[in-house]
């Protein structure tokens, strides 16, 4: 395979890596990667969720009314 890795690489540089960090901190980093990746497509996804929410109703912006035809949607119960 040309230019890429082929298995006996990856096992060798894996073998080093666990040599270096040991099993329980490779544990830790990996689950510290998952939580990030994790993390950053929630943001990503929330983000989207914003810009659609204002393409449809662009008198509300981030939860603020900036108009009145939006405040007569809204009902107050006493």
């Amino acid at each position: 395979m040309p230019g890429g890795f082929g298995l006996t690489e990856l096992l060798v540089v894996l073998a080093i890596v666990l040599l270096i960090f040991g099993p329980r901190r490779l544990k830790s980093i990996g689950a510290d990667l998952g939580t990030a990746i994790k993390g950053f497509r929630k943001a990503v996804t929330d983000d989207e969720a914003k810009a659609a929410r204002a393409e449809a109703d662009p008198d509300v912006i981030e939860g603020e009314v900036t108009s009145g035809k939006a405040e007569a949607k809204q009902e107050t119960h006493v």
